[in-house]
C-alpha cells in the first residue's frame, strides 16, 4: 500500500465512534477528504446510525476484510477494549498506519497484542480536540516511514496541533500538560467563579466574568511572540490589586502545587501504561 497519498485521497477506518472519532471525521470532512473515504466501526449500531446521518460514511459493527483497503486504521476505544479489538484487527492489516488514541497504553504493548505488527503511532490528544482546538502529542516506532508519519499527522491535525515527542516516554509527559490540562484551566474558573459569587455577583454574572476573563488572556497570550511571564508583568502595577493577588498566590504556593500535579498526573500516566501492560 503506497502510505505517500494526499490529503483528498487517503482512506481512514476508525474503530470506534466516539466523541474523539466524530471530532476526527468532521474535521477530516471539513479540511476536504471525501467522507466516502472515510468508515467507521462501532459495536453500537446506534452510534453507527449517528455517523452515517451526520457525515454520510461507511459504517458497520463488525471489524471486516474491508479494513485492508485503507490507509490509516485510527484505534480510538477505550484502554480496556484495546486489547480485544487489537487481537481482532490483527488479521486485517497488511501496510496501515495504526494510529491508537487509547489513553496509558504503550506502542510496545500495541505491538504486541497486533502480533508484532509495527507500523504504530501512539497520539495522545486533549478534550478541545472536539471542537477542532486540540492539540496532540504523537510518538511512532521507528518503522513507520516519513510518508507514515506524514500520514498520522495529517489525521490528527483535523483535531487541532500535533506535536512530535522525540521518545515514547514524553507520551506521559505530554498527558501530565495538555491531556489532564483542560481539567487545571477549568478547575481555576471555578475559582475564579466562585471568587466572583463571593464578591456579589450572580452565578450568571460569575460564569460570564471568570469565562471572559479566560479566553481573553488566553487569545492575548497566544497572539502575543511574549512569553506569559512579560504578560503577567505587564498587568502587575507595583503595590497594585493585581500584585495583592499574586503576593496572596505565591504565599500558598500555587505555581508549585500545579507543577506537582502535573508531575503527579505524569507518574499516574506511567503507573497506568505499566498496568495495561501487564494485561
Amino acid at each position: 500500500m503506497n502510505q505517500s497519498v494526499d490529503q483528498t485521497s487517503m482512506k481512514i477506518a476508525f474503530i470506534g465512534g466516539g466523541n474523539m472519532a466524530n471530532a476526527l471525521i468532521g474535521g477530516l470532512i471539513k479540511n476536504g477528504l471525501s467522507s466516502s473515504n472515510l468508515y467507521a466501526i462501532d459495536v453500537n449500531s446506534d452510534v453507527c446510525a449517528c455517523l452515517e446521518a451526520q457525515w454520510q460514511i461507511h459504517t458497520n459493527t463488525l471489524l471486516s476484510p474491508a479494513l485492508q483497503h485503507y490507509d490509516a486504521v485510527v484505534l480510538a476505544v477505550k484502554p480496556q477494549r484495546l486489547k480485544d479489538i487489537a487481537h481482532a484487527l490483527a488479521p486485517h492489516l497488511n501496510r496501515q498506519i495504526v494510529i491508537s488514541i487509547a489513553a496509558g497504553i504503550r506502542a510496545a504493548t500495541i505491538q504486541d497484542w497486533l502480533g508484532g505488527y509495527t507500523r504504530i503511532v501512539r497520539a495522545m490528544p486533549n478534550t478541545p480536540a472536539l471542537i477542532g482546538q486540540g492539540v496532540t502529542g504523537v510518538t511512532a516506532l521507528p518503522e513507520v516511514n516519513a510518508d507514515g508519519r506524514k500520514l498520522a499527522e495529517t489525521v490528527l491535525a483535523a483535531a487541532g496541533q500535533v506535536i512530535w515527542c522525540d521518545a515514547e516516554k514524553q507520551i506521559d509527559a505530554i498527558t501530565a500538560i495538555s491531556g489532564s490540562g483542560p481539567a487545571y484551566v477549568f478547575y481555576f474558573i471555578e475559582a475564579l467563579e466562585e471568587a466572583a459569587r463571593q464578591l456579589g455577583f450572580n452565578d450568571v454574572q460569575s460564569r460570564s466574568l471568570a469565562l471572559a476573563t479566560m479566553s481573553g488572556a488566553t487569545q492575548l497570550a497566544t497572539q502575543s511572540h511574549e512569553p506569559a511571564s512579560i504578560l503577567r508583568e505587564r498587568v502587575t502595577s507595583k503595590g497594585g490589586t493585581t500584585a495583592a493577588a499574586l503576593a496572596s498566590f505565591m504565599a500558598d504556593g500555587v505555581k508549585e502545587a500545579i507543577v506537582r500535579g502535573a508531575f503527579a498526573a505524569r507518574a499516574r500516566a506511567e503507573q497506568m501504561a505499566d498496568e495495561f501492560g501487564q494485561t
